[in-house]
């Protein structure tokens, strides 16, 4: 961990009996902006702090380490919505902490695009920490070879992405038996980029140096050991209220003359809908199943949060349930 000085005043002794330290701290030992650790936190929720006795985030000497690694790859070109998902052991692997990428190996790739070999030819010697088993300019080309080619990692070049690529890459993954999938792209559809996520692809903009090419590889390689397609998604929250209830609530008077019941009661009204919308979709669209899946589920488990508040207002308004 780099070298910084703290003084005593800006750590706290947690529940073990180990330091803590505040986020202002934690980002500075870590090297990032404490703006961007709000952000990550925000949108990644990239660890499980505790709180002090005001209720502000405290970390831990490991929790800073992983912030530390996170900004290191990210700083080499890493993206942070992929890598933030990774333990620190993956981090550490992936930046060469404990494996130096020359010992490590080069990575075994099938390339299928209509200049990737060409380019990757004249990256000189970042071109030599990939091992192209085979290389063709079209999918349909590569499906006899690619169950003998023994690679790791799949690379497809689509200049133009749309969703009729979809079916003929999930076919060339699973002809290749590859650990995981690179696709890129100059054009495409935000759906059709969400679709790949989905099943699994690392989906990114054609890289300009081929040293962005190894990356990519690399990172799809250590991310695939995470297994996200293979996380159970959760069982429905069953609500609390009907439909019949909310519309009620939505329109009843109350004795103090406050309308909470009646915008909360909308906004369940909403999410609900939105929920079971969302369930709707996964069962129409299997390709993109397990976003909508997720997407109803979380409507669920903010239906259930405002549902308690309901409740309480039910109770203390005095309102039929």
């Amino acid at each position: 961990m780099k070298n910084t000085k703290i003084s005593k005043e800006e750590t706290v002794q947690n529940k073990g009996g180990t330091p803590s330290y505040r986020s202002g701290v934690a980002a500075r030992m870590a090297g990032l902006p404490v703006e961007t650790l709000r952000v990550w936190e925000r949108r990644y929720g990239l660890s499980e702090t505790e709180r002090s006795s005001h209720g502000q985030r405290l970390y831990s000497a490991e929790q800073i380490e992983r912030l530390r690694l996170l900004k290191k790859l990210v700083d080499q070109g890493h993206p942070i919505g992929l890598i933030a998902v990774l333990s620190i052991e993956q981090l550490q692997e992936l930046s060469g902490t404990h494996n130096d990428s020359s010992s490590a190996g080069p990575v075994r790739v099938a390339l299928v695009g209509p200049s990737l070999k060409e380019r990757l030819a004249a990256g000189g010697h970042d071109s030599l920490q990939l091992d192209v088993r085979c290389s063709f300019i079209k999918l349909e080309h590569a499906m006899s070879v690619l169950p003998e080619a023994g690679a790791e990692v799949l690379v497809v070049e689509m200049s133009e992405l749309d969703d009729t690529a979809i079916p003929l890459i999930i076919q060339a993954r699973d002809a290749a038996q590859a650990q995981a999938v690179v696709v890129l792209y100059r054009f495409g559809s935000s759906a059709t980029i969400r679709q790949l996520r989905t099943h699994g692809c690392l989906v990114a903009r054609v890289p300009t140096d081929p040293a962005e090419l190894v990356m990519l590889c690399r990172t799809a390689l250590v991310g695939q050991r995470v297994a996200f397609r293979n996380e159970p998604v959760a069982e429905p929250i069953p609500p609390r209220f009907d439909v019949e209830s909310l519309t009620t609530f939505a329109t009843a008077s109350n004795k103090v003359g406050c309308e909470c019941p009646r915008h909360l009661a909308e906004i369940l009204l909403m999410v609900g809908s939105f929920e079971r919308y969302s369930a709707q979709c996964a069962s129409k669209n299997p390709e993109d199943a397990l976003l909508h899946q997720e997407l109803g589920h979380a409507a669920g488990k903010a239906r259930s949060v405002l549902e308690e508040a309901m409740e309480r207002l039910v109770r203390a308004e005095g309102l039929k349930h």
